[in-house]
């Protein structure tokens, strides 16, 4: 690779974020909420599937 090719390359990642950038929105307080809950209610659902498989394995292993 030569220098030029790497400044193009980093050139076209400086546009990129540019675009993403412009695109994004900071989320409403009820966006956030909303995210926030689901996101725990997800988290607390795997956990006890975990538990409940933990379980399972100290019981009959």
């Amino acid at each position: 690779m030569n220098f030029n090719s790497l400044i193009s390359k980093f050139k076209s990642f400086v546009i990129e974020c540019k675009r993403v950038f412009r695109v994004t929105k900071k989320p409403s307080n009820l966006e956030f909420k909303t995210i926030v809950k689901a996101s725990g209610l997800g988290i607390i659902v795997i956990g006890l599937i975990g538990f409940m498989i933990h379980m399972i394995k100290q019981l009959f292993f």
